[in-house]
């Protein structure tokens, strides 16, 4: 029969007897408060058992009345060192700093994980490059199912959202376009406006925004969801590759059809501001085609066919990239998902300044 937890006080020496746990420590601890004398010695040479509740109760008679503990074996004593090792004061608030302090710290851990996420994404664009290598290699191994089905994703569902910004910006840009120019009783080159700015950067650009918004937060989603279900983990012990079957498709599709999407947009917002045009400022759709044949050159055309499948690249490499990072729980798909669409908007920016400065230097203006 299990012993409650007791004691004995003899010559400053606090003697437990019986089980030192949860269910056997009754009163205990009250009976210890009105014992009135401070031991020097804690014995437990008699104790059956303890669990960390009993523990706690020794080590806090030993802390408060600094007693030696006697009597202990191997296991009870190396409890007690943890107990000793974990009883420390806890800040109800941490300390404070100058704010000056603080901004900067943030600064520094911002910094500090934008370079980590630059050279993981970097190690990932390697990694995806061996694996095309790899299906270069071995051209069977390559699934066009799975990259049909992203065709069918990535471009086709997205037709219709894409269509709709890129009509509704080129009316904006030819009514904005048109109410300054005006003022100087030169409307017509708001047609020079329209067919110069969405061929050569906002067709692509705003195309390449909604991409990043619309597919490339999808394959975050649907890799970092396949992380957390262990999918990847059991594709890679039947011996197949997720780079192969997850990460390539997406990625070759984007860069395939990011060209197709961004001329798309181009012509569709050009028409948005031809029909503005037409109705406000008494242009006809002739006269709109013919001005730019005139005023756009062709390397504009070139500027965007050639920045397309690079932002392409990047937004189907921060998806992925930021997918294959989810980790623990659910919370990590949706941050994860929200990382990889503002590392693509800001990779396609940047990179989009590099490209005008390029250009620019090449000629291309």
């Amino acid at each position: 029969m299990n012993a409650s937890a007791d004691f004995e006080f003899d010559s400053g020496t606090l003697r437990f007897t019986g089980e030192l746990t949860l269910a056997r420590i009754g009163d205990l601890s009250n009976r210890l408060a009105a014992l009135g004398e401070a031991p020097e010695r804690v014995d437990l040479a008699d104790v059956d058992r303890i669990d960390t509740v009993g523990a706690w109760l020794v080590h806090r008679i030993a802390r408060d009345h600094e007693a030696e503990v006697i009597g202990a074996d191997e296991d009870v004593a190396h409890l007690l060192a943890q107990l000793a090792a974990a009883d420390k004061p806890l800040k109800i608030r941490p300390d404070s700093s100058p704010p000056f302090v603080r901004v900067l710290r943030e600064i520094g851990d911002a910094t500090a994980a934008a370079g980590h996420s630059l050279v993981g994404l970097l190690g990932f664009f390697g990694a995806t490059l061996i694996g095309l290598w790899g299906l270069i290699t071995h051209p069977r191994r390559f699934r066009f199912n799975a990259m049909a089905r992203q065709f069918e994703v990535v471009g086709v569902k997205a037709l219709g959202i894409i269509g709709l910004m890129s009509f509704l910006i080129g009316i904006v840009i030819a009514q904005q376009g048109a109410v300054q120019l005006r003022q100087f009783g030169a409307e017509v080159f708001a047609i020079n406006l329209i067919g110069r700015i969405t061929i050569r950067e906002l067709g692509v650009l705003m195309t390449a925004i909604m991409v990043a918004g619309r597919s490339g937060s999808a394959f975050a989603a649907q890799l970092g969801s396949m992380k957390l279900a262990e999918e990847v983990d059991a594709m890679r012990t039947i011996g197949v590759s997720p780079m192969e079957a997850l990460i390539l498709p997406r990625v070759i599709s984007t860069i395939i059809l990011m060209p197709l999407l961004g001329f798309y947009s181009a012509v569709v917002a050009i028409v948005g501001g031809g029909i503005f045009c037409w109705i406000d400022l008494g242009i006809p759709p002739i006269t709109f085609v013919q001005r730019l044949q005139e005023v756009v050159p062709l390397t504009d055309l070139w500027v965007g066919l050639i920045k397309a499948p690079v932002f392409g690249l990047i937004i189907a490499m921060s998806g992925c990239y930021q997918g294959m990072q989810v980790e623990g729980n659910a919370e990590e798909v949706g941050l994860r998902t929200t990382a990889s669409v503002v590392q693509a908007i800001f990779l396609v920016i940047v990179i989009d300044a590099v490209f005008a400065v390029f250009f620019s230097s090449i000629g291309w203006i």
